[in-house]
């Protein structure tokens, strides 16, 4: 429990729930990173802003950090376990019909059983291998 940071988890969250609302309000879109990422790489419509999205999220640590002085963060260790689980998401998001994101949040804000129900296996799933793995 030492990492345990309640007020930055709900600003953080708070944040994130923001930004989603406010790009289904002034875009109609959801803000599921799979379908953003992909559309952006694959899809020359709309490209511009999904592709400032995806930078916003790669470059908001950064500005973070030059901003709080205990903020820290780390990048995981390069190894076969980050492969074969970058590629199990990106299966699993296919499968899925989207990511925790685009269903965890959006999705289950707007009561989408759909939605409920892949977060439910979502995380069950990420508990039994932590658990297995750990």
């Amino acid at each position: 429990m030492e990492n345990f940071t309640p007020v930055s988890a709900l600003i953080g969250g708070a944040l994130i729930g923001l930004g989603a609302l406010l790009l289904y309000l002034f875009s109609g879109r959801i803000a599921g990173i799979s379908g953003i990422a992909s559309n952006a790489l694959f899809n020359r419509d709309g490209r511009s802003w999904r592709l400032a999205f995806v930078a916003g999220i790669l470059i908001g640590p950064f500005l973070v950090g030059l901003v709080s002085s205990n903020f820290n963060y780390s990048t995981p260790e390069f190894n076969w376990q980050l492969i074969v689980g970058g590629l199990l998401v990106g299966i699993g998001t296919g499968w899925g019909s989207g990511c925790t994101s685009g269903h965890g949040i959006c999705g289950i804000s707007r009561l989408s059983v759909r939605s409920i129900v892949a977060t439910l296996i979502f995380m069950l799933a990420g508990m039994l291998i932590a658990t297995l793995l750990h």
